[in-house]
């Protein structure tokens, strides 16, 4: 289940960093590809994402050691994945401007932050 979260961060917040992470000089083109062929999917990972850092904060606020921000990111990388089908609102797309300006610019740096919790939660134990 932990495994699940961390892949669900570092997905989630590759999905949400594209807009920066196109700017980049020879990869960009090709992440921004791949971000587009998984953005059908994205619902799916903010679900996960939304589904096991719930699990967790419960976890942990009933029986303890402490809240860790794994599933606080994991919380907020699923809300901002599903953000327009939660709200109806349509969410901010990468095919509407150029560069990461403004809500883009905030999604995809909390995107960078999730990807390196992510990475970070593959080594902590879990025990």
């Amino acid at each position: 289940m932990a495994l699940l979260l961390d892949l669900a961060n570092i997905v989630g917040g590759f999905l949400l960093a594209v807009a920066v992470l196109r700017l980049l000089p020879r990869v960009g083109d090709d992440l921004g590809r791949l971000a587009g062929r998984a953005a059908p999917i994205a619902w799916v990972v903010g679900l996960v994402a939304l589904v096991t850092g719930g699990y967790y904060l419960i976890v942990h606020l009933v029986s303890g050691p402490r809240v860790f921000h794994f599933e606080v990111v994991g919380i907020g990388v699923g809300l901002a994945l599903l953000w327009g089908r939660l709200t109806g609102r349509a969410t901010p797309r990468a095919e509407q401007s150029d560069g990461a300006t403004g809500l883009r610019l905030l999604l995809a740096i909390f995107g960078l932050i999730a990807i390196v919790v992510g990475i970070q939660g593959l080594f902590t134990p879990d025990g």
